[in-house]
């Protein structure tokens, strides 16, 4: 007998991409919706969490919830779209609320939370990157665009270092996120990150 996950996969039948119709305004809250729940579930308990209970807390019902996901794994790539697009593009609001280096600290802090979301869907984004399905090629440049926006910033305004490479800084965050990801511990985190910052701050005149 299959499952009722399967069955919405095999019974819905997906328009080609360029005749789908914009959702209307009901239904894209209902995506976005799921979407901010399953991110948040992911992150606590993993790619297992039943379906059932995404749809319940984000007040849908299971058919709704398959009517824009047909799939586990087509919630779990746009829950990981949805992020990445997030982390990517909040570099110039950041800095309209921030200096730059207070922005570069609360740009980490947003990407650790992202961090936190991909290991809760290590496996479901591993077999959409084996298939094609997520592309990884550009992930890493639209990171470091993010933080040479937000370096870039930090230089014209004298309150970043002006010799620093937007990707060795990326490398250096991963790094962190990395090392800490086994403990699990924030605090930790927290702290190597506030030394990365300090450690991109300006040279004081020797």
């Amino acid at each position: 007998m299959s499952s009722p996950e399967s069955a919405s996969a095999d019974t819905s039948a997906e328009r080609p991409a360029a005749t789908q119709r914009p959702l209307r305004a009901h239904a894209q809250r209902n995506r976005d919706k799921l979407i901010a729940v399953a991110r948040a579930a992911f992150a606590a308990a993993g790619d297992t969490v039943p379906l059932e209970s995404i749809a319940r807390e984000a007040g849908v019902g299971i058919g709704t919830l398959y009517r824009h996901f047909p799939t586990r794994e087509a919630l779990v790539e746009a829950v990981y779209a949805a992020e990445l697009d997030d982390i990517a593009t909040s570099a110039p609001a950041l800095l309209e609320r921030f200096p730059p280096q207070i922005a570069l600290r609360a740009w980490m802090e947003r990407y650790a939370a992202f961090a936190a979301v991909k290991r809760g869907m290590a496996d479901a984004l591993r077999a959409g990157q084996a298939s094609g399905r997520i592309p990884t090629s550009t992930t890493r440049e639209r990171i470091t665009a993010a933080i040479a926006t937000i370096l870039a910033k930090g230089a014209e305004t004298g309150s970043l270092r002006a010799d620093v490479d937007p990707d060795e800084v990326t490398t250096m965050v991963l790094g962190v996120l990395l090392a800490t990801a086994a403990r699990d511990t924030p605090e930790q985190t927290g702290r190597l990150l506030d030394l990365l910052v300090d450690a991109l701050l300006p040279r004081a005149a020797g």
